[in-house]
């Protein structure tokens, strides 16, 4: 039996094979397990890597694309505007940067989050118009125009996907207020609406920019006749009288006699120009260019005038002022009536309604409709500024309708033409106004003979009266001579006259020994400064006019004279 067991060598040697054997199994079965391992492995590791390639290749792809801008506007980076200046050079509007938020619906996420956010820097956002656009889909929609830099600097803070800045060109009007009725506005595509801002792109700038070709350093400066300093005074002291006479309005305009050149104009209440919310309001209107208005006794200027270049009469004609006037049922009054006859000086110096109506009657009905035409009183005025509103006369001219015009009442006009008509008893030569620079020889090359030497000698000397011994006294300024006319009429309310609120004017020629420069005032609807007062226009629109001078003669070049009380020496008519 013994020699049927197996040797002990030979079961070790087996085990050992055996555990051999058995080792190269495990040993096989790791190698098996680990080779599949690493495959596995290295193919996950490319499936996230394909993953993650992708999306960092469609990260980059999308940051070096421009946003889908399909649905909106062309970039207006290059839609720039030229600067306007005064005649000095001061910067009156300037083109500057901005940047407007808009939204990609599409790829917007979450759209109640998104306006969540906004709403943290954007509080007067409307929650359901953006809501709306936010889900339209669209692939472009703005959401706010022209922010601040905070405004986007805080936006972009908010990390919103979809929303993106688009770099845009502003209007920026240094002078705010001071300029806004001549300069005008843009709209939020930086387009002229109104004023001069208008008048530019009607030259031919919105043509430029509609084909790309507005580039900024191409653009040179728009001058203005304005001098902004002139215009300070002027606008400061309207709205000083709008303030202290307790008026619906107020305006002024400085205008060169020799050129035509408007040097200031305003008209009060106004508006910024940098924050327009208020410029669409009735009240806000300019009522220098674009206002209609019965102009009263400053009318008297030009009936005068054409009694004198007519022919008809001379400084030592008279007048029978003693008693009314009566056409049909009407009848003409002076306001204060000398009840007498009346010189031509003295129905100018003492305001006659009746002395008026007699002048107008020596000359005739259409020989005085052909003189206010003739000084552009009664026709659309021709200038660079789009607000001009046209005159209104009597379809059919009557004698009572001459009798009325006479003395500012029956046609209505601009308070900027009738400031152009007074000029032109100045000098003689009718020119229409620019709001441009112009020298005196470009002037003349337009401007049109409309009264004799004569007439505008005769003319200068009852402005000075008037200012030496009459309505015009308030309006007087130390060393610059200074000469004029009243006007106040009943203000006009619904197509009837008011007998409590007036429509005042005011007109000054300055130095009147060679006037040089005209300055026109208004008041609407003023009341009495102080208890006791009138609230004529000497007591307001005339107080208007003589600090404006005093303020601005040295300013536009006019030195001081005192070697006269007032003014130029009377002249003499016998």
């Amino acid at each position: 039996m013994i020699g049927r067991l197996p040797r002990i060598g030979d079961l070790l040697k087996r085990r050992k094979k055996t555990a051999e054997d058995g080792s190269i199994v495990v040993d096989a079965a790791r190698k098996a397990t680990g080779g599949k391992a690493r495959t596995r492995i290295v193919m996950t590791m490319a499936v996230f890597f394909t993953i993650y390639s992708t999306i960092a290749g469609r990260l980059v792809y999308l940051g070096l694309q421009n946003p889908d801008l399909s649905d909106g506007p062309q970039s207006r980076v290059t839609a720039s505007r030229p600067d306007i200046v005064d005649r000095n050079g001061e910067v009156l509007a300037t083109d500057i940067k901005t940047a407007s938020l808009f939204a990609e619906p599409r790829r917007i996420v979450d759209a109640d989050e998104a306006i969540e956010k906004l709403s943290t820097v954007l509080p007067e956002i409307d929650y359901e118009q953006t809501y709306r656009k936010l889900k339209s889909g669209a692939g472009f929609v703005w959401l706010q125009r022209q922010l601040t830099p905070k405004q986007q600097a805080d936006i972009m803070a908010l990390g919103v996907p979809g929303l993106g800045f688009r770099t845009e060109k502003r209007r920026f009007y240094p002078s705010g207020e001071t300029s806004s009725y001549v300069v005008g506005l843009t709209n939020i595509d930086n387009q002229g609406i109104s004023g001069m801002e208008k008048y530019i792109d009607e030259q031919g700038l919105s043509d430029l920019q509609a084909s790309g070709l507005a580039i900024a350093k191409d653009l040179k400066p728009v001058r203005l006749s304005i001098d902004l300093r002139v215009q300070h005074v002027v606008r400061d002291e309207i709205a000083a009288g709008l303030e202290r006479y307790r008026a619906m309005g107020a305006g002024a305009v400085v205008l060169n006699i020799k050129t035509g050149e408007v040097m200031a104009m305003a008209s009060v209440p106004d508006f910024d120009p940098n924050n327009p919310y208020n410029a669409q309001d009735k009240d806000r209107l300019n009522r220098m260019s674009a206002g209609l208005y019965e102009m009263g006794s400053t009318f008297k200027s030009f009936t005068s005038a054409m009694a004198l270049d007519s022919g008809k009469a001379t400084m030592n004609s008279r007048f029978d002022a003693s008693h009314p006037i009566r056409v049909g049922h009407q009848a003409i009054h002076d306001f204060h009536g000398k009840n007498r006859v009346l010189s031509l000086p003295e129905v100018f110096l003492y305001s006659s309604n009746i002395g008026s109506a007699r002048e107008a009657e020596l000359v005739g009905i259409e020989g005085h409709r052909e003189f206010l035409h003739r000084l552009g009183i009664l026709d659309r005025m021709q200038t660079e500024l789009p607000e001009v509103a046209r005159p209104t006369e009597p379809k059919v001219w009557k004698q009572v309708n001459s009798f009325t015009i006479a003395f500012g009442h029956g046609v209505s006009t601009t308070p900027l033409q009738a400031a152009v008509g007074c000029a032109a008893l100045m000098q003689g030569f009718l020119i229409q106004p620019t709001f441009l620079v112009r020298s005196e020889e470009e002037a003349m090359a337009v401007a049109k003979r409309v009264v004799s030497d004569k007439t505008v000698e005769g003319m200068r000397y009852l402005y000075t009266l008037n200012a030496e011994k009459g309505s015009a006294r308030n309006a007087r300024a130390p060393g610059y001579r200074v000469g004029g006319k009243t006007g106040t009429a009943e203000k006009v309310i619904n197509g009837r006259y008011s007998k409590d609120l007036n429509f005042n004017t005011f007109v000054a020629a300055f130095p009147m020994d060679d006037p040089q420069f005209l300055v026109f005032t208004i008041a609407d609807a003023p009341h009495p400064e102080k208890p006791g007062m009138t609230d004529v226009a000497a007591n307001n629109a005339g107080v208007i006019a003589g600090n404006i001078i005093r303020r601005s003669a040295a300013m536009l070049g006019v030195k001081p004279d005192f070697s006269h009380e007032n003014g130029a020496t009377l002249v003499s008519y016998q």
